[in-house]
Parts: C-alpha cells; structure tokens; sequence
C-alpha cells in the first residue's frame, strides 16, 4: 500500500501546488468534452504514445479551472501496478486525503486498466457504487474490450472514444504553424507534408528527421511493447515471432489484399491462427482493416479485405523510389481518412478509398501518373457523381464522362477536403 500512496503522490502534483500542462488542441478532445457531464463513463483507446495521457490531464486541468478542488482529481496509472486492485486504490486515496468518496463529486482518471485482471468487474462494482459521486475516465493502449465477453459487463455504463494519430492540421498546430489561406503558403505546406509523414502522426515524433531515430523510437515504444508484452500478456500468445512476422510483412508492404490460406502457408501457421492475429493487431490497433466495399453487408464480409499497418516501416519512408513513395501515400491518406472501405471488382477495376459517411465518395491515391479508370468504374456502377484523386503535387478538376474529378495535392485534400466531404 506504500507504493500505492507514493505514486498517488507522484502522478497527481496538483494536490500540492499548481499544475500546468503543455497542450496543444485535439480533434477528439472537442467531441470528448461533450460528454464529460453526462453520468456515464469515458473510455479513451488508441495505440500506444497518441496522446491519450494528455488528454486525461487536459480533463484533470479544466476541471480545475471549473472551480473543482484540485485535490478531489484523482489520475492513476496501472502500467507498473498490474496486480492492484481499483477499490484498493480508491481507499487508499481517502485515507491519504482523509476524504470519503461518498461525499461531494470526484474526477478519477485511471489510466492503462486493461493491465488489471477482471478490470471489468472492479469498475462496475466502483462505478454502481459510487456514480453519484464520481466521474471516472479510463483508458487502455489497445481495445479494452479484447477479451471476449468484456464489453456487456459495462453496458450501458460507457462512452468509448478511439484517440487517432495527429491530423496533418494538428501537427501543424503543435508546430504552432498557421497555414490558411493555403494558396499562400503551398511550397511550404508540401514540405510540412513530408516532415509530417515521417512523424507517423506521433505527438513525440514532431520535428523529428533523424531516421535513427524514428525507427529506435516506433519499435521500442509502440511495436515492441505491444506485441511482446501487451497481446503476450492479454491473450496467452505463444507464438510471438509469427505475430511479429505478420506485422512485419503488413508495415513493409501497405494495403496487402490479404489471402488468408497463402498468408497462413507463408508463416507456417494455421488459418485460424492467421485470423487471430490478424484481429489483435487490428484490435490493439497496430492495423486498420478496409473491406470491399459493396451495398450488400453479406457480401462485404465474404470478399478480400485490405490490411494497413498504423505503423510503416521506417525504411520504406526513406526510399527514393517510385513505387515505395506511393506506398507511403497511399498509407498516410488511408489512415488520415480513418477509411473501412476500399473497392475492387471482378475485372481489378480498384479505388483505394471509399467513404460512407452519407453516400460513397470514391478516393483514389496516384503518386504519379494519373488514370481515371478505377473512379470511372465505380462511379458509373454506383451513380456518383464526384470522386477525388489526392497526387502528390498535381491540381485540377476533371469532367469524365460527365462525372466530376477533383485531383489534389495530399496536402491541402487533407486539410481541406475531408471535412468536407463528410458533412
């Protein structure tokens, strides 16, 4: 219990005296705000070092400028107390604060609880006992819902928000870089691109360059940690070196149509050992997974799908050739787009993106020559009237057969287009 009170001491400074914190504006802080005064619970998920510790001390911060006392804020992180216990911890609080949780309102901010054992059960039973009480926000560096059968526990007792990588305009915004209007400033929007690219959307990676570097940095805090500890640790792997292999083969080469029986073959594991895989790397969100987009949901789930790694591999942002550069793009637009779709029929007529907020909207990605066969193709089939090809540096609207085609540059069709586009 020592250890308890002293990291109880460490990780909440403002019980002490004043706290200030180096924040820079979230998209998803905006969203998550609304629902900070409803009675349920918040859960933040997202891979490793995207900032969802910031944002649970943003919430700690503003609550203290509502006038809470800063010393009914409560953040604890389980990463180093895997066998602790949440009412273990909450009591120790209110021996320390000589304060008893049944009176007055509480934020608790727990951080990391997927590493307890049957967190679920300890939360409801915290949560049901006390929410008059408190606000509880927790987080977790992948699904907290990756084992099976977790997610009715909580039902009904939760909001859950998926925190992305920065956007293009919030790495810009770290920079503390104004770039509107963007005609003005395209030479160096093209450049801040680039540098964008290679931070793979890291808060800690802004301003880096050093290939070194970025990769001794992405292995050992995000993909080491994940796949040698987190999924070991979560789900009983075994068979670790095939988990990385499979990850290994997705971030060397982005956007594999995935055929499960060949892939399986290749790693000397079964098919269902393959799906398994597949789906916690997808569900610690180290993959993004597209389907083939159709307007039948049955047939959606029957076609090949498409895998995009969150992380690409450092050497292949450092080629100088043209087919690893279009790689490279088309992975940055897919995850920036946050896509589920892609679309390919039967005579390999492709559209790397298709977006379905209200009806599709066909995105092609052409790193350098640009056809318009695959949007023809798709357009034609399903009656739209607008699609987009994002190039690397090329701009111009295009009618095809009386269909209309914005071609733009990566950079402004991501700080431009996409909201666009979905409202």
């Amino acid at each position: 219990m020592a250890k308890i009170r002293d990291a109880l001491v460490e990780f909440n400074p403002w019980w002490k005296g004043e706290f200030s914190l180096h924040y820079r504006e979230r998209e998803a802080y905006f969203e998550i705000q609304k629902f900070v005064h409803m009675p349920q619970m918040v859960a933040l998920t997202g891979l490793r070092r995207v900032g969802k510790t910031t944002l649970m001390l943003k919430m700690a911060e503003d609550a203290m400028r509502r006038d809470l006392d800063p010393k009914d804020i409560v953040y604890f992180s389980f990463d180093e107390f895997r066998q602790s216990q949440i009412r273990e911890l909450l009591s120790e609080y209110e021996r320390l604060m000589e304060r008893d949780l049944s009176g007055g309102m509480r934020l608790i901010l727990l951080d990391e609880i997927q590493k307890l054992e049957h967190w679920e059960d300890q939360l409801k039973a915290v949560y049901d006992r006390y929410r008059k009480n408190l606000k509880i926000v927790i987080s977790g560096s992948e699904s907290l819902f990756i084992r099976k059968g977790s997610k009715e526990t909580l039902a009904g007792r939760l909001f859950e928000f998926k925190i992305e990588p920065l956007s293009f305009g919030e790495y810009l915004a770290f920079k503390g870089i104004k770039y509107k209007p963007i005609g003005l400033y395209e030479k160096e929007l093209a450049g801040l691109f680039d540098e964008f690219t290679l931070s793979q959307g890291f808060p800690e990676l802004v301003g880096v360059e050093e290939k070194s570097i970025v990769k001794k940095y992405l292995r050992e805090s995000i993909v080491e940690k994940v796949v040698f500890r987190d999924l070991p640790g979560l789900l009983g792997i075994r068979n670790v070196s095939s988990l990385e292999s499979l990850l290994n083969i997705l971030m060397e080469e982005p956007g594999q149509l995935i055929e499960i029986s060949e892939l399986a073959k290749e790693l000397a594991i079964s098919r269902q050992t393959l799906s398994n895989y597949l789906s916690y790397l997808e569900q610690s969100f180290l993959v993004r997974k597209l389907y083939n987009y159709s307007t039948g949901r049955r047939r959606v789930e029957r076609k090949l799908k498409k895998y995009y790694p969150a992380i690409i591999s450092v050497d292949l942002l450092f080629r100088d050739d043209e087919i690893s550069k279009s790689r490279v793009l088309e992975w940055i637009t897919v995850g920036h787009l946050k896509a589920h779709f892609f679309w390919r029929d039967p005579y390999k007529n492709e559209v790397d993106v298709v977006l379905t907020d209200r009806k599709p909207v066909p995105v092609e990605v052409k790193y350098g020559k640009i056809d318009f066969a695959g949007l023809q193709a798709f357009m034609r089939k399903f009656k739209i009237e607008k699609g987009y090809v994002v190039s690397l540096d090329r701009e111009e609207t295009r009618k095809v057969n009386g269909k209309t085609v914005s071609v733009l540059p990566a950079y402004k069709f991501l700080l431009t287009e996409t909201g666009n586009i979905r409202s």
